[in-house]
């Protein structure tokens, strides 16, 4: 066989190939990336929300149970040493979420028994969360896009970005 036969039959691709099909992956990754982000913040903000409500559906059966609502998460948490429940520990919440940290959230609740409000504010703006949230004992879901925690005077959830 003559030598122009044998590399016609030379199977496989040339460099230029290569690059140009690393190129396009390349092009196609950038594009992916940040919708990715983007569906992870919002997975984060939805799990917050559902945290936050989740918070005031214990802050009733506490109230019920107590004759008063939580001013901390720590009361709503489970007791240390998994002891009895009482109103410093009614292990009605995880204590991930009594810890005041979850899934890129932290969360705070103050109050002072007769009253409460429950903040879920991201931890990293822009990528853990773009929006705070707030609850009280109205159970009003208010929400706030920006760094700061979200108030009683913001917006409520659903209601379209300021």
């Amino acid at each position: 066989m003559s030598d122009a036969r044998r590399i016609n039959r030379r199977r496989g691709f040339s460099l230029i190939e290569l690059l140009i099909v690393i190129a396009i992956i390349l092009i196609i990754i950038t594009m992916a990336v940040p919708q990715y982000n983007k569906v992870q913040m919002y997975t984060r903000e939805t799990a917050a929300i559902k945290a936050v409500q989740t918070v005031r559906d214990m802050q009733v059966q506490y109230q019920s149970q107590y004759g008063r609502f939580a001013k901390t998460l720590i009361e709503l948490g489970p007791s240390p040493g998994g002891g009895v429940s009482s109103p410093a520990s009614a292990g009605l919440i995880a204590t991930d979420l009594a810890s005041g940290v979850k899934g890129g959230f932290n969360f705070a609740v103050t109050g002072d028994g007769n009253n409460y409000a429950v903040t879920a504010t991201p931890i990293t703006y822009g990528t853990s969360g773009s929006r705070s949230f707030y609850m009280d004992q109205n159970m009003v879901m208010k929400e706030h896009y920006g760094p700061e925690p979200a108030t009683n005077s913001d917006k409520e959830l659903g209601q379209g970005q300021k």
